[in-house]
């Protein structure tokens, strides 16, 4: 296959047919190079035509937190008392940096994700 710019629908099917017949090629070899080369062209097509949004700051804690096998009572001490930890996880509070700083740490996350925006959930009042 003759390696060139991604630019349509057609050429990203094709780019991916191709990827699929020479995924399992040798590294170093004619056909791995091409798979490299290929993955590189698929990957910037991908984040230009299909972007990836980052998950909220409290969806991302809640995946970590899945991923950890904890629990809300893990986050007391971290966040606050057990109420905050309500409160913050129900998007009722926003994460101080403190808090943003603790749970980096703790969780691995990355502190640009928690940092990012998110609304709060408002009460019917009635």
């Amino acid at each position: 296959m003759e390696i060139k710019p991604i630019r349509t629908e057609k050429d990203y099917d094709n780019a991916l047919d191709r990827l699929l017949v020479i995924f399992d090629a040798p590294v170093n070899s004619k056909e791995g190079d091409e798979a490299e080369i290929l993955s590189l062209l698929i990957e910037n097509y991908e984040s230009e035509h299909y972007p990836i949004e980052a998950p909220d700051p409290i969806e991302a804690i809640k995946i970590r937190m899945e991923e950890m096998n904890l629990k809300q009572k893990d986050l007391v001490g971290v966040i606050g008392g057990k109420s905050r930890v309500s409160e913050i996880l129900h998007k009722k509070k926003k994460l101080t940096v403190d808090m943003i700083r603790e749970l980096a740490e703790m969780l691995n996350l990355s502190a640009a994700i928690l940092v990012n925006n998110y609304n709060l959930t408002t009460q019917n009042k009635g």
